[in-house]
């Protein structure tokens, strides 16, 4: 067989004017640096520009005959086989010079792929050129994209979720696991007279405990009902199976109700540590829109708490599977059965923390019943472990637990007597008189319902919590030391739990009135709960260590532990909080279960106006340290300290 070759031009042809030859070298400029002349590698270069910016004008193309191929149409064809990675063209390189052998050379490039997740696909294509007098043109076919590609194929992405990995607890076990739930859903065809029967669903909702938060909403049952086939299955609520069996008389046999059993990756409780855990949901709008290379719809997505701030460790990576599809009859896609490239998916990798379930379960039930913002933290003493961080009401509302920044009132009085024992300005049974009203440059400080004590020894001043008092010995802390004292205990440090943490602040260099008022945890102190526990672990245990939530990833940056707290001083406020306890503000904690309690109520004043008062209390039982926070909740002993109670009881059990 005599094979035949295209026809080689005449040398005397028609030149391009000399505009379109200064735009071809503009187009590939960036490229063509290290090539010389007219060679091959030029026009290779001004391809490889031209493949990713879309403009193939500034290269001459044939087909593998030699017939002649227009420029547009190989940027068309480039695009439609390139498919789903069309809108991220790949990287492309060059690798040496071409090698020519008479009027045909073979140049190898290197394509490299961005993939969603930072995966990249990488590989080497030969591309040849045949010689057109002066000119190399480019033979353009579809296996220069990638060997597999034949004329009319696209390349596809597929998607290959990664397993989402577990918050551990303490123990090492799942926090999150499959629990059993109920999908509680109405079948239209047999929904006799719906406006009754909302009335019925809503009330048997609204009858659960702890109540759903927010509440079941059923506005939109018409339409959805009216939109749904007769015999569908039209869900209102999915429900943990111990609702449900609470409410299961109620609506069971009401017409057109429809019950599905099912298991769900879900905490222990509805509220177990919800502000702190964070949630997984479907990727949200905000977060398509945000991260479009990392999400996409139907992706579960970590929003809040631990599972939003550690949200890329715990889902791992996706796998991606490069394919190849044609069009079917109807121009939709259809796979061919080719996988051009995979990339398996990377399983998440856990994160472990320190709560503990059981003492999670006392801390939610304490709160349970609190229809204002509240929180309780538990820490335990003999390591800084954060065993319990609660938010009421409900499992809705921000992590106050952490991040509140609200005056302490007099629970901080174990910090200001901490100090001015160290100072050697007092002893416990030093006499400090406890008027009704002590003025500091015009300002009246008094007592809670104005009680006085008179001369009493300064342990009963504190047992009674008297702000007299207190605020009488405030100058002999100095300008600073109150602070001083404070950052002792690990107040105002740099601390690192594997989530925001505020970790206070604590008045210093005031004026007297200023000194008077932060004595008793008001003036310009604000702590949160967390703050609070971790001071009064520090007490319990004579030394700050900073409270730890999150074990693996290690914390990178945790606070030095603190100095060792003088032994007379800090012994001598763990008895007068124990005094607090058996025959102070706290003597309601006397009779709980287990070992003996220390503590310290606080009433904080938040306004200008005196009855507008946060209510606190600060303890330790065994090796379990606390601290209660009960937003507007006025006196310490009707709010914060039955929580105390009721957490200590729940913990017993």
């Amino acid at each position: 067989m005599r094979l035949s070759y295209p026809r080689r031009p005449r040398r005397n042809r028609l030149r391009p004017p000399l505009a379109l030859l200064a735009a071809t070298a503009l187009a590939a400029g960036a490229l063509t640096a290290c090539s010389g002349g007219d060679g091959p590698e030029r026009t290779v270069d001004a391809f490889l520009a031209g493949w990713r910016s879309g403009d193939l004008q500034a290269v001459g193309f044939v087909d593998p005959t030699g017939a002649k191929v227009a420029a547009a149409d190989v940027a068309r064809e480039l695009k439609e086989l390139s498919g789903e990675l069309a809108a991220t063209p790949p990287t492309l390189t060059r690798r040496g010079e071409a090698k020519v052998t008479k009027d045909v050379a073979t140049a190898v490039v290197k394509v490299d792929w961005a993939l969603p997740g930072q995966t990249r696909w990488a590989y080497e294509r030969p591309v040849r050129l045949s010689r057109g007098g002066d000119d190399w043109r480019l033979i353009w076919e579809p296996q220069l994209v990638q060997e597999q590609l034949t004329r009319g194929d696209r390349l596809g992405l597929r998607r290959d979720a990664a397993t989402r990995a577990a918050v551990l607890d303490g123990a090492g076990q799942p926090i999150v696991a499959p629990r059993p739930v109920v999908r509680v859903g109405l079948q239209p065809s047999e929904v006799t007279d719906l406006p009754a029967l909302t009335r019925k669903l809503d009330a048997a909702f609204r009858a659960i405990r702890p109540a759903i938060t927010p509440p079941v909403d059923l506005s939109g049952l018409r339409k959805r009902l009216a939109d749904a086939d007769p015999g569908a299955f039209v869900e209102v609520v999915t429900l943990r199976e111990e609702a449900y069996r609470q409410i299961k008389s109620r609506v069971y046999d009401l017409p057109g109700t429809k019950f599905r059993s099912d298991r769900l990756d879900l905490a222990p409780t509805r509220e177990f540590a919800r502000a702190v855990l964070g949630s997984v949901d479907a990727a949200q709008a905000d977060d398509l829109a945000r991260h479009p290379d990392r999400y996409e719809a139907g992706d579960l997505v970590g929003h809040g708490g631990l599972q939003g701030r550690h949200d890329e460790r715990l889902r791992g990576a996706p796998g991606l599977t490069v394919i190849t599809e044609r069009p079917g009859p109807d121009g939709t896609l259809v796979p061919t059965g080719t996988e051009v490239f995979r990339s398996e998916p990377r399983a998440g990798q856990p994160l472990r923390t320190t709560l503990d379930v059981a003492t999670q379960n006392a801390a939610d039930t304490a709160l349970r019943g609190e229809k204002r913002r509240a929180a309780l933290v538990a820490v335990r003493i003999s390591d800084g472990a954060v065993l319990a961080a609660a938010n009421g009401p409900g499992a809705a509302g921000e992590n106050l637990a952490f991040t509140a920044q609200v005056p302490p009132g007099s629970t901080f009085k174990m910090v200001s007597a901490l100090g001015l024992l160290d100072r050697g300005a007092v002893t416990p049974d030093a006499t400090v008189d406890c008027p009704k009203t002590f003025v500091v440059d015009g300002r009246p400080f008094k007592n809670s319902d104005n009680f006085v004590l008179g001369p009493v020894p300064f342990r009963t001043d504190f047992a009674k919590s008297c702000n007299t008092a207190f605020a009488a010995l405030a100058p002999k802390l100095g300008p600073d030391g109150l602070a001083a004292t404070g950052r002792s205990l690990g107040l105002e440090g740099q601390w690192d739990v594997g989530l925001d943490a505020f970790t206070g602040k604590v008045s210093a260099n005031g004026g007297a009135t200023e000194q008077a008022a932060a004595a008793i945890g008001q003036g310009t102190t604000v702590v949160s709960p967390l703050a609070m526990a971790s001071a009064t672990a520090a007490v319990a245990r004579g030394r700050f260590e900073q409270p730890k939530l999150v074990l693996d990833p290690a914390p990178a940056q945790p606070a030095a532990p603190g100095p060792e707290l003088k032994p007379e001083s800090v012994e001598a406020v763990r008895a007068m909080m124990r005094e607090v306890v058996t025959a102070g503000t706290g003597s309601a904690l006397r009779d709980v279960p287990g070992g003996p309690v220390h503590g310290k109520t606080g009433t904080a004043e938040y306004d200008d106006n005196p009855a507008h008062t946060h209510a606190w209390f600060v303890g330790w039982q065994g090796d379990v340290a606390f601290a209660v926070f009960v937003e507007k909740g006025g006196a310490s002993t009707a709010t914060a300290v039955p929580a105390a109670e009721r957490f200590l009881r729940a913990l017993s059990r």
